[in-house]
């Protein structure tokens, strides 16, 4: 369904109903999730993920940014979604779920550029400041900027796309990362953070569960693993998993088990570490 005019899906927990007395005004209640996308994500795939936290009770938020705002917007500093960001959080506002823990599930760069933002309005805008994170789990990000890394996740997007088209959204973009990014990159970082380097001194202190691979020939897994390090190292709860040989974002599919028990458990963790 639509909310907040953003293809947002929301699913509540098991039992309950927009508004009422057993989602509403509740700190100690069930968590609320929110998946944030991979470019080029549909909503049947996040379903697959929100599936695992609807059994252990929790309510889930899926929402995928589109991906010509990934590629040829958001990648090259424009800021377009600073405003899907925020009304993702007004979203536990209007189904009255603001008093409950948060988790984020994030995915891929895609997931990572929402993400973002999401943080800078949870630490500066107010009611959102008040909202009870709990962490984040990141699969398969967050990963420096990386132009054959890029050009390999929107060939997947444009993979049903007549060739010609594909090629040319393919040759424009390229064009533009190697204008923008590398010849004009000692005036373009001045005026646009990458979100990799804005992640690494993000002011939240929430734990961190790092899910990647040497396999992914998207992200590259010393980036994940330079995140890590780099968080610890602020006093961020962090632990990291690498499956080694599941390509990106495929890791619940190789080991769904494994995946699955590894999310579940950390967000477990998370809210009993929650202050009461």
């Amino acid at each position: 369904m639509g909310a907040r005019g953003l293809e947002a899906t929301v699913e509540l927990a098991p039992g309950a109903a927009r508004g009422s007395s057993t989602e509403k005004g509740h700190a100690d209640g069930q968590p609320v999730v929110i998946l944030l996308g991979w470019a080029g994500c549909q909503d049947r795939h996040l379903a697959k993920y929100s599936a695992m936290y609807s059994q252990k009770g929790c309510t889930v938020i899926r929402y995928t940014a589109p991906w010509r705002t990934i590629f040829f917007a958001e990648s090259f500093g424009f800021k377009s979604l600073n405003t899907p960001a925020k009304r993702l959080l007004e979203l536990l506002f209007d189904y009255s779920i603001e008093n409950r823990p948060v988790l984020f599930h994030v995915f891929s760069n895609g997931g990572v550029m929402l993400y973002r933002y999401i943080i800078e309005a949870l630490h500066t805008q107010q009611p959102f400041k008040n909202l009870k994170v709990a962490g984040t789990v990141f699969d398969s990000a967050p990963g420096r900027r990386n132009l054959k890394g890029a050009l390999r996740a929107l060939a997947t997007v444009l993979a049903s796309m007549n060739v010609l088209l594909r090629y040319l959204l393919m040759l424009t973009f390229a064009t533009a990362v190697v204008l923008l990014r590398i010849l004009l990159y000692p005036l373009t970082r001045f005026i646009h953070e990458s979100h990799y380097d804005a992640l690494l001194k993000a002011p939240s202190r929430w734990p961190e569960l790092y899910l990647y691979s040497q396999a992914d020939a998207i992200i590259s897994a010393s980036d994940v693993k330079h995140m890590a390090d780099a968080r610890q190292q602020l006093g961020v709860s962090v632990k990291a998993v690498d499956f080694t040989d599941s390509a990106h974002v495929s890791h619940m599919r190789v080991y769904p088990t494994y995946y699955s028990t590894l999310c579940t458990t950390f967000l477990s963790d998370c809210v009993r570490a929650l202050p009461r």
